[in-house]
C-alpha cells in the first residue's frame, strides 16, 4: 500500500495524550505502522555520559500510530489523504479541499 503520510508532512494528533498537538513527521516506520513526530509523544530517557554526550535525563520523541495522525491541509484543518492519477503521475491529494499535496 502506498504511504499516505510521509517524512516532512505537517500533521495533527487525533487521539491520545497529545491530542490536538501539531508537528512535522521526522521518521516513518512502515513495518510498525508508526511515525515519529517532532515534539509529540515525548518521554524522558536516561542517557549515560560519554565523551560526546553530557548524559542525564533527555527528552525523546517516541513513535505514534499512523491511525492517530491526520495531515493538515492548506487551511490548517485535518484531512484524509487520497490518491489519483494526473497525467502519468500518481499524486496524493487532500480530501477536504481536493488540492494536490506533493506536486
Amino acid at each position: 500500500m502506498a504511504a499516505k503520510l510521509k517524512k516532512g508532512d505537517k500533521v495533527v494528533v487525533l487521539a491520545g495524550k497529545d491530542k490536538g498537538k501539531e508537528g512535522t513527521i521526522t521518521t516513518v516506520l512502515p513495518k510498525d505502522g508508526k511515525a515519529i513526530v517532532d515534539g509529540v509523544n515525548m518521554a524522558v530517557r536516561h542517557q549515560r555520559q560519554t565523551q560526546t554526550n553530557q548524559g542525564g535525563r533527555q527528552p525523546k520523541a517516541l513513535p505514534i500510530d499512523l491511525s492517530n495522525l491526520a495531515l493538515l491541509d492548506k487551511n490548517g484543518k485535518p484531512t484524509r489523504v487520497g490518491f489519483r492519477v494526473e497525467g502519468e503521475k500518481k499524486v496524493r491529494y487532500a480530501k477536504t479541499t481536493g488540492d494536490v499535496i506533493d506536486a
